[in-house]
């Protein structure tokens, strides 16, 4: 009975420090009321944010844990047609994988245009690894001799390197039969995925990075001293992949340290997706959400290009942009400068400057526009015109959402480059299914210099939308 009694007397006792509280807290609660829907917004984003690095982390980590090597490559024999591996690790391999083709070769107009595109200096960073694809004992024969004849300086400069592989004794030789598959272009596409697995593989330690070429393309003088700033600019940079052409799959670079993935992605997806989509996917699983791509393309198909490849491989037209859009903005910077200029001068499409003197980490210079845009390329230029003098040596461009309420900037930046010898000229893109759309654009100096500092131009093009009628 008295046991009884205690535990009625504990639970009112409960019951009245409860309700006391709670009523302590009842102001405090209605306090918290006005703001807990701005709260509940920023922890979901939060979370959400959270859960999509996790997402990404843990795609990243599983493929990373992939095998290194495809067990499919354990059966890789090569041949030597011509030349011999350098002695030293090179910067750049620049790897072509060339097959036969009915309608005709351009693998030699190829290699004449990558041979006169470059200097001497500039050959001496890289090796061009040629993997001739068709196993016809008399169409190699030819090919290499053809090839040995016309570069031989090259091939004996150890700059030039020709090989034939297979896949000897493998699960799957069979399968790229194009008797296998019901469209022409299915086995020419996996004959190519794993042709360029047999080139990467071979590749993986000749140098620090490997550069993607077809046969069939045109290459724009000093091309390798482009490839060669922008990889200094990016070296401390997170990337999987740098595209300097708008071309499938002709002008990606990438490390070779990541080559051993690609290759068993290329193989274990051999016959199920076009090459250019995996190269998609691939950037995606290391983390990459958008493509990295410098607007002036050095690489393009050359004009005899096959219609066969061009109907079984769908080329993304080089974009023609015309004049920059440069929509109404406001310009912002903390560098120091005369009097009578103004930031503005920065942004102004003509031949004024803005000039500053001795910029220190952290200087910025802010686009902030008027209206949101989508943005689809930006150029920017620092330093005198011609002599290059007064550029900055250290810089990066950020893409800013989701403007202050003192205008003064945005509350979120993302890069989109670092400056290349002192300019940057990129396209820009979007996540799929992102409507966000640019607020801001950020030029960040990253280090001290000494020294005056011109920003010549800011250039923003725009995506053109109808007007509504």
């Amino acid at each position: 009975m008295h046991h009884c009694l205690w535990k009625y007397i504990i639970v009112a006792v409960s019951l009245i420090f409860l309700s006391f509280f709670l009523q302590k807290n009842k102001e405090e609660r209605i306090e918290y009321r006005l703001s807990l829907e701005e709260e509940k917004k920023k922890i979901l984003w939060q979370l959400d944010q959270e859960r999509i690095s996790s997402e990404s982390k843990n795609h990243l980590k599983t493929f990373k844990e992939m095998q290194q090597n495809s067990p499919l490559l354990h059966h890789a024999n090569y041949k030597f047609l011509a030349g011999a591996p350098p002695q030293e690790k090179k910067l750049l391999t620049v790897g072509i994988s060339s097959a036969r083709n009915p309608r005709g070769s351009y693998l030699l107009d190829t290699l004449q245009s990558l041979f006169q595109a470059s200097s001497g200096p500039e050959l001496d960073c890289v090796v061009v690894l040629v993997y001739l694809s068709d196993p016809d004992p008399e169409w190699l024969s030819q090919t290499a001799a053809n090839i040995s004849s016309l570069f031989k300086p090259h091939i004996e400069d150890q700059n030039l390197l020709m090989i034939h592989g297979c896949l000897s004794g493998s699960p799957f030789p069979r399968d790229l039969n194009s008797a296998n598959h019901s469209l022409p272009c299915d086995a020419r596409d996996s004959r190519q995925k794993v042709d360029y697995a047999l080139l990467m593989n071979f590749a993986f330690n000749l140098s620090e990075y490997f550069l993607m070429l077809e046969d069939n393309v045109h290459c724009t003088p000093k091309f390798i001293s482009t490839i060669y700033w922008a990889l200094s600019a990016w070296k401390e940079l997170p990337w999987v992949i740098l595209e300097f052409s708008s071309l499938s799959f002709s002008g990606k670079v990438f490390h070779n340290s990541d080559l051993s993935r690609l290759t068993s992605f290329f193989l274990l997806f051999h016959k199920d997706t076009p090459i250019h989509l995996l190269l998609s996917e691939f950037r995606l699983l290391l983390a990459q959400n958008t493509p990295i791509r410098f607007s002036s393309s050095v690489f393009s198909y050359r004009d005899n290009y096959s219609v066969l490849v061009d109907t079984c491989f769908p080329v993304e037209k080089e974009e023609i942009f015309g004049e920059p859009d440069n929509p109404v903005a406001s310009v912002l910077s903390d560098m120091m400068t005369l009097s009578n200029i103004i930031p503005q001068y920065a942004y102004t499409l003509n031949d004024e400057c803005y000039s500053t003197f001795d910029p220190v980490r952290g200087n910025y210079l802010t686009v902030i526009l008027e209206r949101p845009q989508k943005v689809i390329r930006i150029e920017v230029l620092t330093g005198s015109d011609k002599q290059g003098l007064y550029r900055l040596h250290q810089g990066q461009i950020e893409l800013g959402y989701e403007l202050l309420e003192n205008s003064k900037g945005c509350a979120r930046y993302t890069l989109l480059g670092p400056l290349v010898e002192g300019n940057l000229d990129q396209r820009v893109f979007y996540e799929e299914d992102s409507v966000e759309e640019l607020r801001c654009v950020r030029l960040v100096v990253l280090a001290p210099q000494e020294s005056w500092l011109l920003i010549r131009q800011i250039k923003v093009w725009t995506e053109y939308k109808e007007e509504e009628s």
